[in-house]
């Protein structure tokens, strides 16, 4: 039961108790914001959860009228309760239903509830007010009581059970689910599109959807809603949309109408499906079947070709008896030119798979030291040739001169891409793919594979270029300098030798051709060296790293392996998007993993600008380059690469060997 009014009790017996209530001790044991006030409204004492609420100092406020912490526009009204409390003083709990606001020291407001306990005699009173901050809650109540009179205007409890229900699905949705206006402004945003966009909601809500549109794909939006007017459905179509950091996706989007209670159209419910990596392995799966088709043409036509040449060859030998001299010269030109037919067609059955081989057991590194003799002639005194095995032994089963030929052609466009000379790499290696690896890389079977990389610093390839290097007679040298055989025949002998072949390349900055075949080691009753070790190192759990890939799908599945054994990763999708990470200070990162050739900022300037920062970062780099190039390019042999493509073992390794026991 409330009480009307203090307790008569003895003054000292009271100024016993006051003093007690009024100590630091006792007021910082309540979890709420606390204010001893005085009669005449003065600030007695306060307790350390009235500075956080307030930002107050202890010091600032005590001393001061109570008046301060109200807002100024209530300051005359409360000065006004104030006097009626005192004259009639009762305690007066929390939850009185009034709407109060407190006033913090940058003038910003909070709704507050209030709790008074007036303390002693009338003489000697002080009142307790207690101040409990109920912000958060009123705005939750506020939205509450929204949703609340919409659903009742609207929905029976049965149907607000089931849009409760529906909206969990929507955003347990790995697609983006996007509400809009028949004017194009979004209105819903789930998870989903907030993952696949990277806008939060707050930051795209009321936007129009011209915002995820490409400047070149504008103009399908209007077409789209009109559409929606009509009532009808526009399904499954395949478009572009931007993210929020500038990226390209593309996407398979349908757009429904969403209709009102009356049955009209009141807007439109979109789902997006980020399909650019399906895109990627259908443009590969193109491109190998286009490869396979062309193969099998050339194949074709090779054949034929030969049974030509061989009568043309065989009429020459015949005629060079039966004429005279001065005809013989005419002769000799058709046996020449039969010979360089022929060679053409050897470069075409070799694109199709389709010329005879005689597999042997060899050693790479062997046979590379045997080549490299006859590419010094070829390559010339400007041109310097780095031999590099990475592993004791690189045993394959193939054609010894099908390998001899896949290096002279290598080497020969090479050398055309350094023509005021430059450097050669050859490098070998031995490499456990695992079935992770095999996944993102389509048709590379789980195994054990040894590595043939070429590397130039030649002046590079756009990738426009790169896009169509082993297709037959593609070639970017001028007319008679080429017949644009070189490439393909090399794809052709990688395939037929159950290979892998990728190149990278960048304009002024070399290209690295990487091949990789299957290991015959375990035939020669040895094993040869792995460079990567199946057995992980162990979590690294709470440390940061700091990931600068400016290919996003390279970028994800990184970020994958990393998390997937216990690091946090920030991503950055290119040096300048790095610097804006480390700049927010957000996260203390550990480790920096950048890519060396980025658009705009090269993982090599970035890292010196980290360093700058911080000379503790640690840094390493991952290119498609091998180290010997990349050495070329701002890095020396003291900085840790990962060599694409890597495994995880090789990414997980690296990383553990860079932060050190330690860390």
């Amino acid at each position: 039961m409330e009480p009307s009014a203090v307790p008569n009790q003895s003054s000292a017996s009271t100024n016993s108790v006051l003093e007690i209530l009024l100590s630091v001790s006792v007021l910082e044991a309540i979890p709420d914001a606390v204010v001893a006030v005085n009669q005449q409204g003065v600030i007695l004492q306060i307790n350390s959860q009235t500075e956080k609420l307030f930002d107050y100092t202890r010091d600032e406020l005590i001393g001061q009228k109570i008046e301060m912490l109200v807002p100024e526009r209530q300051r005359g009204a409360h000065h006004d309760h104030r006097e009626q409390f005192h004259a009639r003083p009762k305690i007066r709990r929390m939850g009185s239903g009034l709407d109060l606001y407190g006033r913090r020291r940058d003038g910003s407001e909070l709704s507050v509830e209030i709790s008074l306990s007036p303390l002693g005699t009338g003489d000697a009173m002080v009142v307790l007010t207690v101040i409990r901050d109920i912000s958060d809650r009123k705005h939750i109540e506020e939205q509450l009581r929204r949703a609340h009179d919409e659903l009742e205007r609207r929905r029976s409890r049965e149907v607000r059970d089931s849009q409760n229900r529906m909206s969990l699905i929507v955003d347990s949705s790995q697609d983006a689910i996007i509400g809009k206006t028949l004017d194009g402004v979004i209105t819903h945003w789930n998870k989903g599109a907030e993952q696949m966009y990277g806008y939060t909601p707050q930051e795209i809500i009321g936007r129009s959807i011209t915002t995820l549109c490409p400047k070149d794909r504008v103009d399908e939006i209007p077409g789209i809603l009109e559409r929606i007017r009509h009532g009808e459905r526009v399904e499954y179509f395949e478009s572009v949309r931007v993210t929020k950091d500038g990226r390209r996706l593309d996407v398979s989007i349908s757009v429904s109408p969403i209709l009102d209670h009356e049955g009209r159209v009141a807007g439109a419910s979109a789902i997006a499906r980020n399909i650019t990596a399906q895109k990627k392995i259908e443009g590969q799966l193109r491109q190998s079947q286009k490869m396979e088709a062309v193969g099998r043409l050339a194949g074709g036509v090779a054949h034929d070709f030969n049974n030509l040449l061989g009568i043309v060859s065989a009429c020459s030998e015949l005629l060079r008896s039966r004429v005279d001299a001065d005809s013989g010269e005419y002769v000799d030109n058709i046996r020449e030119a039969a010979k360089r037919g022929a060679s053409l067609t050897r470069q075409l059955l070799a694109f199709s798979r389709r010329q005879p081989v005689q597999p042997q057991l060899l050693d790479l590194n062997d046979r590379l030291r045997d080549v490299s003799k006859l590419l010094h002639p070829l390559m010339g005194d400007d041109v310097e040739i780095v031999l590099l095995p990475r592993s004791e032994a690189a045993v394959v089963e193939a054609d010894p001169g099908q390998l001899d030929q896949i290096v002279v052609n290598l080497a020969v466009n090479a050398r055309d891409a350094m023509p005021r000379g430059g450097k050669l790499v050859l490098e070998t290696g031995v490499f456990d793919f695992d079935q992770s690896f095999a996944n993102d890389h389509p048709g590379l079977a789980v195994g054990r594979y040894v590595m043939l990389a070429v590397s130039d610093n030649g002046v590079g390839m756009i990738e426009a270029t790169r896009a169509r290097i082993f297709e037959p007679f593609f070639t970017t040298k001028e007319m008679g300098k080429g017949t644009g055989l070189g490439l393909a025949t090399v794809y052709g002998i990688v395939k037929q030798s159950g290979g892998h072949i990728w190149a990278y390349s960048e304009p002024d900055r070399g290209t690295t051709f990487k091949i990789y075949l299957p290991s015959a080691g375990h035939k020669l009753g040895k094993t040869t060296e792995s460079s990567e070790a199946e057995v992980l190192p162990p979590r690294r759990e709470g440390v940061t790293i700091l990931l600068a890939e400016d290919e996003p799908i390279m970028r994800r599945v990184t970020r994958k392996m990393l998390e997937e054994h216990g690091y946090k990763v920030l991503e950055a999708n290119d040096g300048k998007a790095a610097l804006e990470v480390i700049k927010k200070g957000d996260e203390q990162v550990d480790l920096t993993l950048t890519d060396v050739v980025m658009k705009g900022m090269s993982g090599p300037e970035l890292a010196l600008r980290l360093i700058d920062k911080d000379p503790a970062m640690k840094v390493v780099y991952m290119s498609g380059y091998t180290g010997e190039l990349v050495a070329n390019q701002g890095l020396d042999n003291s900085i840790r690469l990962l060599e694409k493509p890597f495994t995880r073992a090789t990414l997980l390794k690296t990383l553990d060997a860079a932060l050190g026991s330690g860390d």
